[in-house]
C-alpha cells in the first residue's frame, strides 16, 4: 500500500480548508442530495463528499458508508486531491498503490473509486466529491463529464457554506 502522499502546499490546503468552517459540522441537505444524486446516477453504493485535513479524511456528506471518517494515510481522497483531474481506480485490488490497503482488504472492501477534486477559489484542492464500489467498474467520457459537473456544484457550495458562516 502506498500512504496518501502530502502535497509540499499542504500546510496553505489545510488552512484554505478550516477557512471554510465547515469541518465537523452536521449533515446539510445541499451536501446529501449531490451524493445521494451521484449514488442513484451511477448505480453506485457508496458516494461521499470528503475533506481532507491534515490527519483524516471526513465526510460532510455520505451514502452507503456508516463511517464519519478515516484516515489520512489510508485514503483514497488524499491520492485524489494531488491532481486536478480525476482519480479513477478501476480495480483497487490489482492496483499496487491500493491492493494491501485496509479499505480494499476489509470493509467497505474498495473495488472502485472514482474521486474528483474539490478546488476552492484560491485553487487548493480540500477534498472530493468520490464514488466507491466493492466491485470493479469503469467510466466513460460521459460519467466522467457527469461527475465533474457534479464536483463543481460541491466545490461552489463549500465556498457558499463558508461565507455564510
Amino acid at each position: 500500500m502506498t500512504p496518501a502522499p502530502i502535497p509540499a502546499h499542504d500546510p496553505e490546503r489545510v488552512a484554505a480548508l478550516r477557512a471554510l468552517l465547515i469541518l465537523d459540522t452536521p449533515a446539510e441537505e445541499r451536501f446529501d442530495r449531490v451524493v445521494k444524486f451521484a449514488a442513484d446516477e451511477f448505480d453506485c453504493p457508496i458516494a461521499l463528499v470528503s475533506l481532507v485535513d491534515e490527519n483524516r479524511q471526513w465526510f460532510k456528506a455520505r451514502v452507503g458508508l456508516d463511517a464519519c471518517e478515516t484516515g489520512r494515510d489510508i485514503s483514497f481522497c488524499g491520492h485524489a486531491i494531488m491532481d486536478t483531474e480525476i482519480l479513477v481506480i478501476e480495480d483497487a485490488a490489482a492496483d499496487v498503490r491500493f491492493a494491501n490497503n485496509p479499505l480494499v482488504t476489509g470493509a467497505p472492501f474498495i473495488r472502485f473509486y472514482a474521486g474528483a477534486p474539490l478546488t476552492v477559489p484560491s485553487g487548493q484542492r480540500v477534498g472530493t466529491l468520490c464514488l466507491i464500489d466493492t466491485q470493479p467498474r469503469r467510466l466513460d467520457e460521459r460519467d466522467l463529464a457527469i461527475l465533474a459537473s457534479l464536483r463543481d456544484l460541491v466545490a461552489e457550495e463549500l465556498v457558499a457554506s463558508g461565507d455564510a458562516r
